[in-house]
Parts: structure tokens; sequence; C-alpha cells
């Protein structure tokens, strides 16, 4: 949680930011292209654990869509909602798209992960944003 909401490498906690903007992995199958913005639960990535990030996570499949984002606003969360049913309060809906914050059952809502709405982006190769970081003078 708190490496989502301070925007802080998913690797080693510190702050994700780079010149160019902020990392985020997705797998190969989660994004559309053409989307103008892409929901993720998976915290940014600092550059120099781009490659570790990508090995490591089964999810991305050491085959990950990558993301330059200049901006990635806290949209909302996963979770289960809740609701009060015959026997006292009860789970109503198992996780499914992410709800947004401000939604009126947020109230009833238990979360889970944390999501941001990644947008202001390009999607990069990693080869080659790892090179373009190298040579970028601020």
């Amino acid at each position: 949680m708190m490496t989502m909401q301070a925007l802080r490498c998913q690797i080693c906690t510190n702050p994700a930011r780079t010149p160019l903007g902020l990392i985020f992995l997705t797998g190969p199958h989660d994004h559309s292209s053409g989307t103008a913005e892409v929901l993720t639960n998976q915290p940014p990535v600092y550059a120099r654990h781009l490659r570790t990030a990508a090995r490591l996570c089964p999810h991305l499949d050491d085959n990950p869509t990558v993301f330059l984002a200049q901006s990635a606003p806290l949209y909302g969360t996963t979770g289960t909602l809740y609701g009060l049913g015959a026997d006292g309060v009860q789970p109503v809906a198992q996780p499914g798209p992410p709800l947004p914050y401000g939604h009126p059952d947020m109230r009833c809502f238990l979360a889970s992960q944390q999501i941001r709405r990644v947008h202001s982006f390009r999607t990069v190769d990693l080869d080659e944003l790892l090179h373009d970081l190298r040579t970028h003078t601020p």
C-alpha cells in the first residue's frame, strides 16, 4: 500500500520517479493498444530494477509492457463488496472491476489493492528506455 501511495519502487521502495517519468510494467495481455489510460495495481519500478521485476514477477512473464508515464493518480481499489443478508454481513460481490474512490459502494467495500490510473504515457521498449535513461541529461 505504501509503495502505491508514495510512488515508490516495488522492489527497493526508493522513490520511483526518473528524469523521464514514472515506469509501470504490466503483463503482456493486460493492456489494449490505443487506450488513453491504463488501470494498474502494480507499483512503479525504479529504472535499476526493471529487469529484476520483469524476471521475478510471474504475471509479467518476462515480457512486460513498459509504460513511461508523466501522471498516475490514485484511482480506487479492488476488493469485495459486503452487504447485510439473512445471515448478517456477508460478501455480495467478489473482486471485479476496480471501484473508483468516491463510489457510493465504497462504504461497504473491503479493499485489497490500490489502483492507479496511468495516463499521459507512452509505451516503450525496455532496452530503449534503459538507453534513454543512461543518456538523459537533466
